[in-house]
């Protein structure tokens, strides 16, 4: 029996905290009482659009109204007056628009809610992610359909390549160009895999995605499997991510006993299955090859590189590795077209990109916005401006093993190809953003204290370069540091990133490297004046009235 209304309730980490699982008890008691349990569906949800200062929320539909911040005391005012009596209760509801795809500041009880373009998140907080109804309802697995029954696997590369899409893993390369590798790679099994793996300090988004719409996944996964050949999946999921494991498991449940996976799926002679495999909490493993290793029971540990995963992955079968937010791009570039997808976005990196926002900002959370999209507009539409008037100083992109860039990348053009150009990355897609009262040496002593921790230790470069960093970064931020320190942190930074065996030491590098870029002073100021300007930093040495001598200039 459908039911008439539905209420999805935030279910994130913070509205958990401040009592969503009472109030979805409430609106169970309540709606008991009324005798509505057969018309009401009620349900968590990962991400309602809200920012942090108004979760715990609930969204009502069909009509699209959203209360919030409510407590368990609420919901029988909601229930009596809104589902039983059909009057919505003003006193409760945040006032917003309808998201168009313009960029909107909405007003609301307390702070703002943003309309956002949306192609990953578009059923994100709109359907109830545990129902595949709700799924099929908004256009699911009609992209897969389409593929299975009007184009051929071929046709399919040729359509993600023409999109252009680019992984949204980090590295930014061509979904499409894989796909096709994968598909020309002669073997008798093939496999996709989905890295799931989200371990990058500050990156949220991918949990999100499958929480709040765990098929697009399933989809994204299954057309992957097509273009390529590959009769079976694996998703790779971060341990800790418990919820969006059950939602994984009952979505992968659902398509089954729907026949959407298994054998000859719409009646074709495609066949596709999907498994889960959770993580142990190695950052390591976020790496594509190390994952693999993981996989197949062995220690988490890069692999020589060639061969690749697109010719020699899962127990040495050709595999293809994208991550979530790659993975969901897929079904609507199938369902509307590369064209279609080119008009978002920028010409060089089409599409748009889901970013997880934190720091000195009035409005955190997730966002997804057009792929060129600036910094300047990040932080003052979707952030809604800097902390408690704080001044912009530093954003870190691409989470802990991004860029740190300073006030000059405001109005850059926000993707992978602009980024590069001036010696920054997307990464990951976080955005850390901070104020004039960050110290960019004690960001970076953070920063590296988390590689050194999470290094596998395979190779000398990382192993000894982060231990290195750790040490030379502590001494500068207690005053014990000299100019002959800082030249060395400079050139360990280097040699890591030139040498490191794999991307976890390669990349450690880039947050020392650009932030003596951007920020040389404060860091001279650190080992020469022994000063901090913001006193964060300890400096627990004496201070010196006059430089020794000059920092040499970096080439």
């Amino acid at each position: 029996m459908p039911h008439r209304s539905h209420i999805l309730i935030s279910g994130d980490p913070i509205s958990l905290a401040r009592g969503a699982e009472p109030i979805k008890s409430a609106f169970d008691a309540e709606l008991a009482f009324y005798a509505l349990t057969d018309e009401v569906a009620v349900a968590f949800t990962g991400d309602l659009r809200v920012p942090p200062a108004q979760l715990p929320a609930a969204i009502v539909y069909p009509e699209g109204v959203i209360y919030a911040p409510i407590t368990p005391n609420d919901v029988p005012l909601i229930v009596s007056e809104h589902l039983y009596k059909g009057r919505i209760v003003d006193a409760l509801r945040v006032t917003t628009k309808p998201l168009t795809g313009a960029i909107v500041r909405v007003p609301a009880r307390e702070g703002a809610l943003f309309a956002q373009q949306r192609v990953v998140l578009a059923r994100a907080g709109i359907i109830n992610p545990e129902y595949i109804e709700d799924y099929i309802a908004h256009d699911g697995y009609t992209a897969l359909g389409k593929a299975l029954t009007q184009m051929t696997p071929a046709q399919v590369v040729q359509e993600i390549i023409d999109a252009g899409v680019q992984g949204r893993g980090g590295a930014g390369f061509p979904v499409g160009l894989k796909l096709k590798i994968v598909a020309e790679t002669r073997s008798e099994r093939k496999f996709v895999l989905c890295n799931a793996d989200e371990s990058e300090p500050g990156t949220f988004k991918d949990r999100l995605i499958i929480e709040g719409d765990p098929h697009s996944i399933i989809e994204g996964m299954m057309i992957s499997g097509y273009a390529i050949g590959a009769r079976e999946g694996y998703v790779y999921l971060r341990g800790e991510y418990v919820q969006a494991r059950e939602r994984l498991e009952k979505a992968i449940a659902q398509a089954r006993a729907l026949g959407l996976l298994g054998d000859k799926i719409f009646g074709t002679d495609f066949s596709f299955d999907i498994h889960i495999h959770s993580g142990a909490g190695a950052y390591i493993c976020g790496e594509e090859t190390a994952l693999i290793e993981s996989l197949e029971g062995k220690r988490g540990e890069p692999r020589i590189r060639p061969p690749y995963p697109t010719t020699y992955g899962l127990w040495g079968y050709p595999t293809a590795v994208n991550n979530v937010e790659s993975l969901a791009n897929l079904p609507p570039i199938i369902r509307k077209g590369a064209a279609w997808y080119r008009t978002l976005g920028t010409a060089k990196c089409p599409g748009t990109k889901v970013y997880t926002m934190l720091g000195d900002v009035n409005v955190t959370g997730l966002i997804e916005v057009p792929m060129g999209t600036t910094l300047r507009t990040v932080i003052e539409v979707y952030g809604g401006g800097m902390k408690l008037g704080k001044k912009f100083k530093l954003a870190q992109t691409g989470g802990t093993s991004g860029a740190i860039i300073d006030a000059s990348f405001l109005d850059v053009p926000m993707d992978y190809a602009e980024l590069a150009a001036r010696g920054a990355g997307l990464g990951s897609g976080a955005l850390l953003i901070c104020g004039d009262d960050t110290c960019v040496v004690d960001l970076a002593h953070v920063l590296m204290r988390f590689f050194a921790r999470e290094s596998c230790g395979k190779c000398v470069p990382c192993r000894l370069g982060t231990v290195r960093a750790v040490e030379i970064l502590e001494r500068l931020k207690d005053a014990r540091a000299n100019v002959d320190d800082l030249a060395r942190l400079e050139r360990i930074a280097t040699q890591m990133q030139v040498a490191s065996f794999c991307g976890l030491g390669q990349a450690a590098a880039v947050p020392i490297l650009t932030g003596l870029r951007f920020f040389r002073d404060e860091f001279i100021a650190h080992a020469d004046a022994r000063t901090c300007a913001v006193g964060v930093c300890t400096m627990r040495g004496e201070p010196r009235v006059k430089a020794q001598r000059a920092l040499p200039v970096a080439a």
